[in-house]
């Protein structure tokens, strides 16, 4: 089956219509409250209230509360000036409220320093202007033009000598604004530092794949170039092995000389015929039990001095897979910082289920420094004196891409462990067996 590559999901940040969404639970919040009230003075019948146009503002802001939520649950982006509309919304349901219960004497109307708090954290300053001025002015008006009610007064005394209703009032006021005000910065302050990481690892991808973009073209440019050499190479050592060939020892190297440069050689063919295979989109498939199976004997072959504990779980599902070639190249170049660090004492544990395989690989180095283990796989960095600091770089793009990871932590007492999982969606189909 044909390969589709794995991507990370898009960055994207918290919009408008997370904070919209936010509002729709704090205005929920106050309109049962408001309506707790107005039913509770409507019951009591010792307050003469017009009921009908408090619960008729109640009333629209709650139809507009429910449309709101409607709206929300299609996927369509929710700009500044429908946010902006929504708190003015308030505003003026608000001040209807307020104008028929007390005006400015009704402790509540300090509850417009809410949608001036949340203007300010998500709104542009034109907007926050706006809505503070609005308020500023609608609370101003209310001090002149409302519909008193003594029982609110804040010089209204009880018979009985119990608290004020309008201190009461005020202290439950500032108690449900301050638990809205911290709701909501809570949640903007979380919804923040999500989007700051977010954007610190999009940012570092986007270094790694620029980095990994400009060794691939060096990559390629470097392949046409050695093509000439190898083949000088080649011949002169063919007729050296026939000018000297009574000097046994001399044979031996040349020998060797040889077999290396036929293994370059080999690699280049082996990185054209990738590159074709790239372009077609078709892998050859495989089972997963001979696939790991022909990496580490490919490995092996590289690196004949190494000695390795290989672990493959039995009773594992017959897997076919079609893996990208570059996924090989990635696994071996964990096994070889492995085979660097510690050639004579290695573990290799692999196993996989339907959903994913993972190699846990295990040496008995030196260890990585804490202060580098957090930029290995980011940039050009190697723990070895005589590498390169790409291989680990281009495991580590190469794996992402496919939606897999790669975890390095030090191992105790010594030693490392590097952890891969790659998810076979998109990528592999599991085997039926037969009946």
């Amino acid at each position: 089956m044909p390969q589709t590559p794995l991507t990370n999901a898009p960055f994207t940040l918290a919009g408008h219509a997370q904070h919209l969404g936010y509002w729709v639970i704090i205005r929920t919040l106050i309109l049962i409250c408001l309506g707790v009230a107005a039913v509770m003075f409507l019951w009591d019948g010792t307050v003469n209230l017009p009921f009908t146009e408090i619960l008729t503002a109640l009333v629209i802001l709650t139809g507009i509360n429910l449309l709101t939520f409607v709206r929300l649950r299609k996927p369509l982006p929710v700009a500044q000036v429908e946010f902006f509309i929504q708190l003015l919304v308030d505003l003026i349901c608000l001040s209807a409220v307020f104008y028929y219960s007390g005006g400015a004497n009704n402790p509540f109307v300090s509850y417009f320093l809410v949608p001036i708090c949340i203007s300010a954290a998500t709104l542009s300053g034109t907007y926050t202007i706006a809505i503070t001025s609005l308020s500023v002015l609608s609370y101003s008006l209310l001090l002149f033009f409302h519909i008193p009610l003594p029982i609110l007064s804040p010089h209204h005394h009880q018979a009985d000598n119990s608290i004020n209703l309008h201190v009461m009032g005020m202290w439950l006021n500032f108690f449900i604004s301050a638990c809205l005000i911290t709701y909501f910065i809570v949640k903007m302050a979380r919804d923040l530092r999500a989007q700051e990481t977010q954007l610190n690892r999009w940012r570092e991808d986007q270094l790694r794949d620029e980095q990994v973009m400009a060794v691939a073209t060096l990559a390629a440019g470097t392949a046409h170039e050695l093509g000439t050499p190898l083949s000088t190479m080649k011949l002169l050592l063919s007729e050296l092995r026939t000018e000297y060939r009574e000097l046994e020892p001399l044979q031996k190297d040349l020998q060797l000389l040889q077999a290396q440069v036929n293994q370059c050689a080999n690699t280049l063919r082996e990185l054209v015929a990738t590159a074709e295979q790239t372009k077609d989109g078709q892998f050859p498939s495989e089972n997963i039990s001979n696939y790991c199976n022909t990496l580490i004997e490919r490995w092996k072959i590289m690196r004949p001095d190494i000695i390795a504990t290989i672990n493959i779980a039995p009773n594992q599902p017959e897997i076919t897979v079609q893996f990208h070639p570059t996924i090989a190249q990635a696994i071996i170049n964990l096994l070889n910082n492995a085979a660097d660090a510690s050639p004579k004492d290695i573990e290799i544990d692999i196993h996989w289920s339907t959903q994913k395989m993972q190699w846990i690989i295990k040496d008995s180095g030196a260890g990585i420094a804490e202060e580098v283990t957090a930029h290995l796989g980011k940039s050009f960095i190697s723990t070895k004196t005589k590498g390169l600091g790409i291989g680990l770089l281009l495991t580590q793009a190469t794996i992402n891409r496919y939606g897999g990871t790669v975890a390095i932590h030090n191992r105790v007492p010594r030693g490392t462990i590097t952890q891969l999982e790659l998810p076979f969606t998109f990528m592999s189909y599991t085997e039926p067996h037969a009946i």
